[in-house]
Parts: structure tokens; sequence; C-alpha cells
């Protein structure tokens, strides 16, 4: 019996955690068996303040699951030592033992082509094959155990057309569970039922693409905005069309009316894969977007900083010309918030993939970018660069997100119930009140480097 740190845990077999398990019980140490074969952990009672352990093996679709337990001690100590003759013990019975008899379907597999390879899209050939990810491939695989493909076609999506949007969708599923939910993967629509302690939501998730030539098929590169006239005009117009045009699309689809998403909080989380690299520059239109507003901020003569609102009615980009303000618009009371993270990409499994120890041994990851800067008169973030595989980094599945409330909502979602993210709402004179985190980033830029020896 080896220990191991809780993020290689939580990676392997995070997802069978039940949420009512947090109020029942604190675990305090992880341990592998025989190269990960058996996991253990061992937790403390929370209402008799003793401790026992658990050993964990894997079904018939590959998840980790509960497969027996010690009774419980009076020490963390002797409850160890019982875990590791009950992991001993596990270890040697056949793999027929772990299953659980309720197994239904067969595993996803994400990364074995299911068409030729013509039709791969770039980036999931770089996935699948390139040593550069494989931090992120590591990770990956045992989520993809747990992935339920209601729709049928999300690996077909994921290895080709639909890459960006299917890999939106994967980095959602850990980050509600991160949070402290089960997800219910029962409906094809929404996306997400995520069930805690007490509470319930649903999510549908989304992005934003690039636009295409009607007649190739091909994507039509962003407009030009190296000019600061051209970049305030594509933040200001370009950008908030390209986000209405998809968040008005599902509004259309009335997700409220299923049976799986009524009388409970229904969130919309977007994306933007429009071109790349756009997500990282593209959160201020988004906003704008959502609440028609811009902002401008100056300082008085005493220091202080000012922000000034100022009011948004339409956007106009060439011949398209939408009214500003989604949670404006008729029947967008039934979408409690809009969910936005800029770092919902391969460099995220990739940087996670490291800290749980997954990857080739000789990837080195350094992030650098910008971070909201809680100074109270600062208008500016501030610059960050981490060293990913230095043994005192941390990440986690939510940070950088963004949750942009609805003041109109039908079903307001609380801030507890998203815990660890950055909440935002619009008060009645248009002014922005933020709950932000001390660490949150605000765009990164991951560089990986392969070492020459291990």
């Amino acid at each position: 019996m080896r220990p191991i740190y809780l993020a290689r845990f939580n990676a392997l077999a995070g997802y069978c955690r039940q949420p009512p398990a947090r109020l029942l019980a604190e675990e305090l140490a992880w341990f592998e068996h025989g190269d990960e074969r058996i996991l253990g952990f061992v937790i403390r009672d929370r209402a008799d303040d003793d401790f026992g352990g658990m050993v964990l093996g894997r079904d018939q679709k590959g998840r980790f699951r509960w497969i027996g337990s010690t009774r419980f001690h009076k020490s963390q100590r002797r409850a160890e030592m019982a875990l590791r003759r009950e992991m001993e013990v596990s270890f040697l019975a056949p793999d027929e033992k772990y299953y659980q008899g309720g197994e239904t379907g067969i595993p996803l597999d994400f990364f074995t082509p299911r068409t030729a390879r013509e039709r791969l899209s770039r980036e999931f050939v770089y996935l699948a094959e390139q040593e550069h990810f494989s931090p992120a491939r590591g990770i990956i695989d045992p989520m993809m155990h747990w992935y339920e493909d209601l729709d049928g076609n999300f690996v077909e999506q994921f290895q080709t057309t639909g890459f960006n949007a299917r890999l939106w969708e994967l980095y959602l599923f850990p980050t509600f569970m991160e949070m402290g939910y089960g997800i219910e993967r029962i409906h094809a629509v929404p996306d997400f039922t995520c069930v805690g302690i007490a509470d319930k939501f649903t999510d549908e998730a989304m992005t934003v693409n690039p636009t295409r030539d009607e007649r190739t098929g091909m994507p039509v590169p962003s407009p030009s905005h190296n000019t600061h006239k051209e970049h305030v005009d594509f933040l200001r117009n370009y950008m908030p069309i390209k986000f209405g045009s998809v968040l008005r699309s599902k509004l259309s689809k009335k997700y409220w009316e299923k049976s799986s998403a009524s009388n409970a909080p229904l969130l919309f989380a977007i994306a933007d894969f429009s071109s790349p690299a756009s997500m990282l520059y593209t959160r201020s239109a988004l906003i704008m977007y959502l609440y028609g507003y811009d902002y401008g901020w100056f300082y008085e003569n005493t220091g202080q900083l000012e922000i000034v609102p100022r009011k948004i009615t339409v956007h106009r980009w060439k011949d398209k010309t939408i009214p500003s303000g989604f949670f404006d618009l008729p029947e967008s009371e039934n979408v409690s918030a809009v969910l936005f993270n800029n770092s919902g990409t391969i460099s995220k499994f990739n940087r996670m993939g490291v800290v749980a120890g997954f990857g080739s041994g000789r990837v080195m990851l350094v992030r650098e970018g910008l971070a909201c800067d809680h100074s109270p008169n600062s208008a500016t973030p501030r610059s960050f660069k981490h060293v990913v595989n230095s043994p005192d980094y941390s990440e986690t599945w939510s940070e950088g997100l963004d949750v942009f409330h609805n003041p109109r909502a039908k079903y307001p979602i609380e801030q507890d119930m998203l815990p660890g993210v950055a909440h935002h709402r619009i008060l009645d004179d248009g002014q922005m009140q933020s709950v932000i985190p001390r660490w949150h980033p605000l765009r990164s830029v991951t560089q990986i480097y392969i070492l020459t020896s291990a």
C-alpha cells in the first residue's frame, strides 16, 4: 500500500463520490496498491469521531467503485493498518469480484479513431498522439469511463468537427462534481442535471464557433482588430453578436419546459472558440451583451477609482443589428445565470494532468497570464507566471469560472450553490457587484516543453 495525493485520487476515483458522503465523513488519507489496481482511503466519521478505511476496485466499465471496508477504529493509524490488510486481500481477488452487477453498456473510448484519419480534427490528433499532451490524455482516460454519451455522437464529434464543443462539455463534468454535485445524465437535454445535498440545477453547454463560408464550409477568419479602433469595435459589436447568436438560439429551445429542467435553476455555460485564442480577450464582450452596459473608469483628484456604467442599446456589425441585454429578452427570466471560463481548453486538461501526476514525465508546463488584482483602486489585472510542475503548484477545475447572474431570474441561483468561483450581479444603477475569489485568473497561456530526460 502506497500513499497518493488527493489530486491523483480525485482524477482516478473522485467521480464515485456521492454528495451526502461529504456530510457523513471526512477523508483524511488516500492510497493505492498494485500499480493502482486497488485504491483506498481513510475517513473520519463526523458523528462518532472514529476512523475507517474504504477499498475501491474497477467495475465492469473500468470505474473505481466501493468493494470493501474495514471496521471503525479509535485512531487513524489503526484504521490505516486495517486498510492495508483489506487492500492486500482485495488485490488478490479476480477482476470479476469488483464488478457491481448493475453496469450497462460498454465504456467510452475517446481516443481510438472511429473514422478515417483525414476526417480527424487537428486538435484531436495532437491530443491523442503527441507526448506534449500526454498529461491531458492521462486525466481524461479515467474520466471517460464515467461519462455517458446520451446523444450517441459524443466521441465522433470529439474526434472530428466538434472537438472544442465536446471538450468544453467534458470540462464542465469534473467542475460540477468538484463543487459537490452528483450528475444525473438520464436526459439528453439539458446537458447536465446537477444534484447536491440540498440543491439542484440544470446546465446547457454551448460554444461560440468560427463563422464558416457558406460555399466551402471552411472557417472565415475573424475581422482585423489590430488597431485600437478596430479592437473596440470588435469587442463592442462583432463579438456580442457572436455571443448573442448562440445564446438566443439556445433560449429559443425552451429547456425550462423539459421535465428534467422544470422548477429549478437553469444555467447556460458558454465558451468562445470563434478564432484561435479569442477566448483570452472576449470576456468583456460577453458582459456587454448580457447586461447591456459598457464600463469606463477614471481616477478622481483624490486618487479614488471611479467606474462609470454606460448603457448600450444595440450592437451593429455590417448588416447585422441585435438588441443589447440578453437578460432583458422575453423568456430570458428562465435562465438563472450564464457561466463563462476562458480556460476550459486542452491546456486546462494538460495542467490538471500534470498536477495529478499523469503524462510521460518529460512534459514541463509554464503558465503565465493575468489575474484579478484585489487592490481597492486597481483598474488593471496583475501578471503571473507559474511552473505547473512545481511541487507547490495547485489548481482546481473551477478556478477562473465567472457566474453572471440574471437580475430577472425566475429561479435565482444562490452564490453558495457554486462555490469557489466569481459571482457577478448588475445593480439598478448599472454598476457591477462582484464577489471574486482571492485567486482568480482572467486569462493565461500555457507553454509546453519536452525535457531531454524524465
